[in-house]
């Protein structure tokens, strides 16, 4: 039997750092509120099935009222966000624990990327189908420096084996769920675990290897007032 491949969109954000009152995931590209735009890119996707948004509780509404405007038709769940992206990611693994099997792909991606390719998408399914586990990067072209004090530099490393990560980042469901327990029966455990601000990491942390998907550079996260305006001129 063919398995699922499920994307899950977060988008539990409020926006601040746009100064908004409006989460910046609800806020318009060009007529077109950012979360349609991200959902759409699986929505008309051929390998996709279905489609998993972790929102904003008391933005749930509106979403729902947005899915209907849309004429979206595969987003089959909506799920509470965490404290945390980490938690949030764990709340929509864990509402799938009934839906998937252990080899179905999960493509966990962010509702704050809304300019992402059918092509990034689909390379992401088929390098989990090889490997298990993989995350979308570009390569670092700036020169970095790596400075102990926000004061001074102290090193500049090659940048020739740094990538700037983005997602979607995708997994054989088995290997992320494994991966949030790991991380959660080491805390439990009394053992020093690190901010992880990705899923990819909470595999690295567990000492699972993640595969590399080359993504693209209009692929960026709107974070800024200043990325709004870049991504309105991307997308028309």
């Amino acid at each position: 039997m063919i398995g699922l491949n499920i994307a899950v969109v977060l988008a539990g954000g409020t926006g601040q750092r746009v100064g908004s009152d409006t989460p910046k995931q609800f806020m318009d590209i060009n007529g077109i509120p950012m979360i349609i735009r991200t959902i759409k890119a699986f929505e008309e996707h051929d390998e996709i099935d279905m489609i998993l948004v972790v929102c904003l509780e008391e933005w749930n509404n509106e979403l729902c009222r947005l899915l209907d405007n849309f004429n979206i038709k595969k987003v089959k769940q909506i799920v509470r966000q965490g404290n945390t992206r980490r938690e949030s990611s764990l709340n929509a693994i864990n509402a799938l624990k009934d839906v998937c099997k252990d080899d179905d792909i999960i493509l966990i991606h962010d509702a704050a990327r809304p300019n992402l390719s059918y092509k990034i998408i689909a390379e992401n399914i088929r390098v989990v189908k090889k490997t298990g586990a993989c995350e979308t990067v570009i390569p670092v072209q700036d020169t970095i420096v790596f400075s102990m004090d926000g004061l001074h530099a102290h090193e500049k490393p090659s940048r020739d084996k740094l990538y700037i990560v983005q997602t979607p980042q995708s997994f054989k469901y088995s290997i992320i769920r494994h991966a949030h327990n790991h991380y959660l029966d080491s805390k439990r455990n009394g053992l020093i675990v690190p901010d992880i601000t990705d899923d990819a990491g909470l595999l690295l942390f567990a000492k699972i290897p993640v595969s590399l998907v080359e993504g693209d550079k209009f692929n960026i996260k709107v974070t800024s007032p200043e990325d709004f305006v870049l991504m309105k001129a991307i997308i028309k």
